[in-house]
């Protein structure tokens, strides 16, 4: 039943050969790996505005030059991810960047930071779809974090299924929600041009304004910068593009950063002429769309679309983050499970694990977009202000022709990116305090899992281990519980492989019962010695500990080697083993960790 669900959700296996088919073209890759950059417009804007409103409406003008300013950062930091495109061509992004040009600390910091960072993408993205859905039906507001984890289930299922799959499904609302900005952003701006909109609802650009400090502008233009998540996923998935996937990877990031620059300018554009002012209940986008078109069809069409690519935005999340993991892994900083892809060629591990962790993310912080966003933001930034300065000193050491360019690119991105960075500290710290507490913690865990690949890799090395002792015998310890079939059938196969040195273990309880087992036993299988244990406290696993240390003890004097042989009954049904005291299974999980001990199961199935 297990196995036609999973099919019925994922769909067939694809073979290893099939591999290629799953790489995806610009058009494709544009609508998966963008939509959490083009979808941030959606909440970008509404975040300065909501920084700005502490003063008054009257400053809501500084808008303009904020959004200049974050148009500035967009343009460095697409021309230098366009740079790590070219000279990391088998993606990585941030992190790959980091580590080889600033050491492997910072590249830990960039990766940790960004694998943080694409939970939090699926998080943000979908809570504020979410969010999208709710302004547009009040009444569902009150279900905001069952319809979000709701939607979490849903692209992650989708992204099992293959990223060519789940890019052909994707590519249509990605797409509608530009054309839809884009006749809101036309209609809006023939609105302010032919005068329908009142100068009354807007200051003056220019305008003084009382208790506007360079701090309060700085923390906007850091707010708004949260609308430039996203644009370095497309550097860490160029594996799945096709070939030549650096330069369909370099005019897929063009595209997006053209986009994201008309949408981000017009957003901020019209939510400054119509004089928006951000509410708790009603997003910007909104307010923007039912100023210029009412409550009609192309209000819920831009609601629609918005809702739809706020959720799916969370897609850049998936393609990323099992390919950063994927960087992580290969060198021994996270499990090699990774590493792994499933039935369809995705790396499905990583895809399962981003899903959970994004649904646990929303239910505690109840699905409110504002309370996640600044952790989203500057969880980017860090990498962002590491890959650039990792890019900078790059060009300083090799100096390729033409670097200086590149090197003044890198240089302003990088120097934006931290004044950001700072700024979310300085003026957000209640909210992202905990990056200083979790960051330290993923490195130390990312060092503790390396030290155990290299231990591992150590011991099991041919050349570095113990000289390996010839082994002449086995002695063969079953423990019965009765005498039945499934201890019958263990015995047959202990005498398969060591006839002579078989030892049944029984433990009872009561003397009585102890006495009748052995006459049992005396006529049963009188060629098979047979050890009792009474055990007056009725544990089990104790005197079989002991009697196992003393046979272990004159075993390796004699080079023999300790064989624990166990009976275990499987059930027809997997629902019947919760009527068994599963008593072979705890022995077992005891057994695996004493040394110099070999554990076998022998199992027999019933039949009904």
């Amino acid at each position: 039943m297990v196995s036609r669900l999973k099919r019925l959700l994922i769909g067939r296996p694809l073979k290893s050969t099939e591999l290629g088919e799953q790489k995806l073209n610009k058009v494709k890759a544009l609508a998966i790996l963008s939509s959490d950059a083009l979808s941030s417009v959606a909440y970008g804007p509404e975040q300065i505005l909501i920084v700005l409103a502490t003063v008054g409406a009257a400053a809501f003008w500084y808008s303009i030059p904020i959004g200049i300013g974050v148009l500035i950062l967009l343009t460095a930091l697409i021309l230098s991810y366009r740079q790590i495109i070219f000279a990391y061509p088998y993606g990585g992004g941030a992190y790959v960047v980091s580590r080889e040009n600033l050491g492997v600390n910072p590249g830990l910091v960039a990766g940790g930071s960004l694998l943080v960072d694409y939970i939090l993408t699926v998080a943000v993205s979908v809570s504020a779809g979410t969010d999208a859905i709710t302004s547009a039906f009040p009444q569902l507001h009150p279900y905001n974090v069952g319809i979000a984890i709701f939607f979490v289930v849903f692209i992650t299922t989708l992204n099992l299924r293959g990223v060519t799959e789940s890019a052909s499904i994707l590519a249509y609302p990605v797409y509608l929600f530009v054309l839809a900005l884009f006749i809101l952003i036309g209609v809006g701006l023939y609105k302010i041009i032919t005068g329908d909109v009142s100068p009354d609802l807007h200051t003056p650009v220019g305008t003084p304004v009382a208790g506007i400090t360079l701090f309060l502008l700085l923390r906007a233009f850091a707010s708004g910068s949260s609308a430039l998540t996203g644009v370095e996923a497309i550097s860490n998935a160029i594996p799945n593009f096709k070939d030549p996937a650096p330069k369909n990877a370099a005019k897929t990031l063009a595209a997006m950063g053209i986009l994201l620059a008309i949408l981000f300018s017009g957003i901020v554009v019209l939510a400054y002429y119509y004089g928006t002012t951000p509410t708790g209940e009603v997003t910007v986008v909104s307010q923007i769309a039912e100023e210029t078109f009412g409550r009609n069809f192309m209000y819920f069409f831009i609601q629609g679309t918005t809702a739809l690519i706020l959720i799916l935005a969370a897609n850049t999340g998936y393609s990323a983050f099992p390919l950063l993991a994927v960087n992580l892994a290969k060198d021994k900083f996270i499990p090699r499970m990774f590493t792994i892809r499933g039935d369809r060629l995705g790396y499905s591990n990583g895809i399962i694990i981003l899903g959970v962790a994004s649904a646990i993310l929303i239910a505690i912080f109840n699905a409110e977009t504002e309370h996640l966003i600044p952790l989203y933001a500057v969880g980017v930034f860090i990498p962002f202000t590491l890959s650039q300065t990792g890019m900078l000193l790059k060009w300083i050491r090799e100096k390729p022709q033409g670097w200086v360019p590149k090197f003044i690119i890198n240089t302003t991105g990088a120097v934006i990116s931290l004044t950001v960075t700072l700024m979310f500290f300085l003026t957000k710290f209640a909210q992202v305090w905990s990056v200083l507490v979790f960051l330290p913690i993923i490195i130390f865990i990312f060092h503790c899992i390396k030290k155990h690949y290299e231990d591992v890799g150590d011991q099991l090395r041919i050349t570095t281990c113990e000289p390996v002792v010839p082994i002449k015998g086995n002695v063969i310890i079953v423990p019965v519980a009765g005498i039945t079939h499934v201890v019958e059938n263990s015995l047959e196969y202990a005498k398969s492989l060591s006839f002579d040195q078989i030892i049944a273990v029984y433990v009872p309880f009561e003397r009585e019962d102890e006495r009748k087992f052995e006459e049992k036993w005396e006529k049963w299988q009188p060629d098979v010695r047979l050890v009792t244990l009474f055990s007056p406290y009725r544990s089990i696993i104790n005197p079989l500990r002991k009697f196992i240390d003393i046979v272990q003890h004159k075993a390796s004097e004699s080079n023999y080697k300790v064989t624990v042989l166990i009976p275990q009954f499987i059930p027809k049904k997997w629902w019947h083993n919760i009527l068994h005291n599963q008593t072979s299974l705890l022995i077992r999980a005891y057994l695996l960790y004493r040394r110099d001990v070999v554990v076998v199961t022998v199992p027999y199935h019933l039949k009904k």
